[in-house]
């Protein structure tokens, strides 16, 4: 079921202290429940967090800074907490991160799944649905497709007009989120292993089930 639209004079943008934090765990849990907003053009659209997961900078074997690498896309993960950080994924999705810690200390989260708040009909149009399921908004990619967030929205402060994340004062229980391990990181050995993703259990927007 769709959460009841929330008003936009209720919801205030956290702040570029909150993330830039040295606690990417901390921020990927309290950043559960947090909504994503954008807007395009006039085009408002919003959904909350109910997955996402956390890379920890170079000594992750799943983050794209693992070893200190630095190139030209992952260039952003090194700015200061507080901006997006927005790759494509096999050439086809794009995937919303939120940069977090301090200048040159590369770590991030990846926001896997939202619950629509507002804009649905936008989001709908946006992905090419005539039914607002749970998939609209289900997976990275899916979020993106929504929300309109391409790989060109790299580098935006999350406190801009056009893209940002608010706190309108929801939370969830400490009883309804849980952790498990990443889901497509195999490739990081031990380090797949490690409960970095945070999902709100039993929400149908979730994007895959804990192992």
């Amino acid at each position: 079921m769709l959460l009841v639209q929330q008003q936009k004079s209720n919801m205030q943008k956290l702040a570029n202290e909150f993330y830039q934090r040295d606690d990417v765990l901390k921020i990927s849990r309290e950043l559960m429940g947090k909504i994503v907003v954008t807007r395009w053009n006039g085009k408002f659209t919003s959904g909350r967090i109910v997955e996402c997961e956390a890379y920890a900078g170079p000594k992750d074997k799943a983050s794209h800074a693992f070893g200190g690498r630095r190139t030209s896309r992952t260039e952003v993960m090194y700015a200061a907490g507080g901006v997006a950080y927005v790759y494509l994924c096999y050439g086809i999705h794009h995937m919303l991160n939120v940069v977090t810690n301090a200048k040159d200390i590369p770590q991030a989260i990846l926001i896997r799944a939202l619950e629509p708040v507002e804009g649905i009909k936008e989001m709908m149009r946006r992905t090419n649905k005539s039914i607002a399921d749970n998939t609209l908004t289900r997976g990275p990619g899916n979020v993106c497709k929504a929300l309109g967030i391409f790989t060109h929205h790299t580098g935006l402060s999350l406190r801009s007009k056009e893209l940002y994340i608010a706190d309108d004062g929801f939370e969830y229980a400490d009883g309804e989120v849980y952790r498990s391990p990443r889901i497509g990181v195999d490739y990081a050995g031990k380090d797949a292993l490690l409960p970095y993703r945070f999902y709100v259990k039993g929400n149908p927007y979730i994007s895959g089930k804990p192992r």
